[in-house]
């Protein structure tokens, strides 16, 4: 079954929900953005976002994360009914991400994916290039992260 037969282009799918607690970000953010606004409550108060707030790099990582569960869980749903998933590999990029809103401690984010295209590579027959719309939307409705991203599919 190929990915663009299971979700049809224009499809949005809801992959999960991630709550982004103080003790996360900064623990993410002592490995891979140390800023003071994501390190330190009291610090963060004088910068631009007026309190601790995640890394949008943590908020991208929340969005593979719940891809990846969500996609687990849809893999084995399909082999559970007898249908062979789509065989998805690696992703050759990304691009327009826009970090749109801060994301702050005790926030829960929903993120989201739509199929927006598919197409068999010229170069590579049986290979598909998926492209997909990516977003998150915080418990107020607000969308915090989109970007459009790529990933192969293999026949």
């Amino acid at each position: 079954m190929r990915f663009a037969e299971l979700m049809a282009i224009g499809t949005r799918i809801e992959t999960g929900t991630l709550e982004f607690s103080a003790e996360d970000i900064v623990r993410f953010a002592e490995k891979f953005d140390p800023q003071p606004f994501h390190l330190d409550p009291e610090a963060a108060k004088d910068f631009v976002f007026g309190g601790l707030c995640a890394s949008g790099w943590h908020t991208a990582a929340g969005w593979m994360k719940m891809f990846l569960a969500y996609w687990a869980a849809e893999s084995a749903r399909l082999q559970a009914a007898g249908i062979a998933p789509p065989d998805m590999g690696p992703s050759p990029g990304f691009r327009r991400l826009q970090w749109l809103r801060p994301v702050y401690a005790g926030d829960r984010i929903t993120y989201y994916a739509t199929l927006q295209a598919s197409r068999e590579l010229a170069s590579r027959p049986g290979t598909w290039l998926n492209t997909t719309l990516n977003e998150g939307v915080n418990q107020n409705g607000d969308l915090v992260i989109r970007f459009e991203s790529n990933v192969l599919e293999f026949a």
